[in-house]
């Protein structure tokens, strides 16, 4: 097959005839399988095989199984192979299940083999279709960008199925979209490593008068220190930080820029959110201040913090009090289904 724009010849039994690929008759091959095309003089098409194979990054959403989009699963149901990014996010299914509704098997594609043994994932992907599923959107995470140009250096042509994710998911506990700044990252502390940089991105969204979205880490296939030293492939049990590990280690930053004279930007009076399994029927969504972001129980993962601007519209008050923690709620309660 010849490129866009060039004149190709298919030949069907005895008969040759010639089509010209325009911009949108090329987009209109990557949304199906089968091109059908009618001969003049004939009552019936012809069915073409698809010309264009290619990588498609498709996102789940964040619920089950049944969150992928109508577009995403009849892509997935035709390729030759599936594959399933599990280092970013999770769902609340397993992949049997995953398995089960899209029809067809995965393969569990972990961050070495994603970031170090990409070829692996893009091999073929130039004469036959080949799925990469994302928790989320595909864009929610910048190390998929990677596999996008790896494949364009390739020659391989590339879709991306989009999805809903956390970055505007969390719009459901009321607070607007359009006010919220950087996004941030929270990391598990160790005994050595206890970064603090990203508070600076938390000030300055709240000095902006914007809010801000805590992504809590996420720790699969991890190794110890020793085992990666000693080269063993030994993995530890997954981890997933909860909202309040997230608020034990902020108040811990608070105390530690008092100490070093500073004004701290967010203090346990400071107004927040939690969130935990957003998109799934089990979702919960809690509203209070730092201090008790520390002591709440929001159950499994995944969770979710945000650290709410100075000023808040009227509207986004009056939906959080539908989440407020009641005041005189003790240690580690559980929040309510919401």
């Amino acid at each position: 097959m010849d490129t866009m724009g060039s004149i190709s010849r298919t030949r069907l039994s005895n008969f040759t005839f010639t089509f010209h690929f325009c911009a949108l008759e090329k987009e209109m091959a990557t949304h199906s399988s089968v091109l059908d095309w009618r001969i003049p003089g004939t009552e019936e098409p012809v069915t073409l095989p698809l010309l264009f194979e290619m990588l498609y990054m498709i996102g789940l959403g964040l619920g089950d199984a049944k969150d992928i989009t109508v577009k995403g699963l009849e892509v997935v149901r035709r390729c030759s192979r599936v594959y399933l990014e599990t280092y970013t996010s999770v769902l609340t299914v397993g992949k049997e299940i995953l398995e089960e509704f899209y029809e067809r098997k995965l393969i569990l594609a972990d961050r070495e083999e994603v970031e170090q043994e990409a070829d692996n994932i893009l091999k073929d992907a130039d004469i036959s279709d080949v799925a990469f599923l994302v928790v989320g959107d595909p864009f929610g995470a910048t190390t998929h960008s990677d596999l996008i140009l790896r494949a364009t250096k390739l020659g391989i042509p590339y879709r991306v199925i989009h999805n809903a994710s956390i970055m505007n998911a969390v719009g459901c506990c009321g607070l607007q979209l359009y006010k919220f700044g950087e996004t941030v990252s929270i990391v598990f502390w160790t005994d050595t490593w206890r970064p603090e940089s990203f508070f600076d991105k938390v000030k300055k969204n709240r000095q902006n008068g914007m809010h801000t979205l805590c992504l809590l880490d996420i720790k699969v296939k991890e190794q110890s220190l020793e085992n990666l030293i000693k080269g063993r492939k030994i993995y530890e049990p997954p981890r997933y930080m909860s909202v309040n590990q997230a608020a034990q280690q902020l108040l811990e930053i608070v105390q530690n820029q008092r100490i070093r004279g500073e004004e701290p930007a967010v203090t346990e009076e400071t107004l927040c959110v939690g969130l935990a399994r957003v998109g799934a029927e089990d979702q919960k969504i809690a509203a209070g201040t730092l201090q008790q972001m520390s002591t709440v129980d929001l159950g499994g993962p995944l969770h979710s913090l945000i650290i709410t601007g100075d000023s808040l519209h009227p509207l986004e008050m009056e939906m959080l009090s539908l989440f407020t923690i009641p005041e005189n709620s003790s240690e580690s309660q559980s929040i309510g289904g919401l």
